[in-house]
């Protein structure tokens, strides 16, 4: 099959970008049955993002809380209830190696 080069659409930005016929070539070799949907500045961003730990570019929102151990004002990744113990790393850890 004889493979020519195709201009695409990016999903992310809308900017037209070259689908080579080595790409398509390397994808048919692969097994992949989709084109690409993003150009190479955008995927490489996306990649970027989620080598950092973002999750689509978000952070997480964190909430100050008490450590029922230490008393030691800290955050956590979730709302705090009243109904169970939250611990600062320290002591999470420390009753984590029980």
């Amino acid at each position: 099959m004889a493979f020519q080069d195709k201009t695409l659409k990016c999903k992310d930005c809308g900017c037209d970008f070259i689908f080579t016929t080595g790409e398509q070539e390397f994808y048919a070799e692969k097994g992949f049955e989709n084109e690409p949907a993003r150009c190479r500045d955008c995927r490489d961003a996306k990649k970027r993002s989620r080598e950092g730990g973002e999750s689509q570019g978000a952070q997480r929102e964190m909430h100050e809380a008490v450590c029922a151990e230490c008393g030691v004002t800290t955050k956590v990744p979730f709302k705090p209830r009243n109904d169970r113990p939250i611990y600062c790393r320290d002591c999470f850890n420390a009753k984590k190696s029980y």
